[in-house]
């Protein structure tokens, strides 16, 4: 699994930074809890980017311990985290309104052109 991170409408909207990066790979992957190797594989950061980044997320109560196996942590978004919660409704919103745009378009009536 590659994470396509140019095709994602929050980053679209409020630029592909590290932070919003993680933070939207895990909001694309909701079900599914990561450890950092992982996450660094997936989204194709340096090593040194991430874990500059991470430490914040990891303070702000953004991120979350699942479980551990073995020597590996697993991580995942804390969706009762305030900022968390607003960043999933503000993906949902800008998910609901390129649907919109997408059905207005499709409702528009097909002009043809007579010779």
């Amino acid at each position: 699994m590659r994470y396509k991170q140019n095709e994602t409408l929050l980053l679209k909207y409020l630029g592909p930074s590290p932070v919003l990066r993680i933070t939207d790979f895990f909001l694309d992957n909701p079900l599914s809890d990561f450890s950092k190797n992982e996450i660094v594989k997936n989204l194709e950061m340096g090593r040194a980017t991430f874990f500059k980044y991470w430490t914040e997320l990891e303070k702000s109560g953004a991120v979350i311990v699942t479980r551990r196996i073995g020597r590996a942590t697993m991580y995942k978004l804390d969706r009762e985290n305030e900022v968390v919660k607003h960043l999933v409704k503000l993906d949902m919103a800008l998910a609901r309104r390129t649907m919109e745009k997408a059905l207005e378009q499709y409702k528009k009536p097909i002009t043809v052109k007579s010779r």
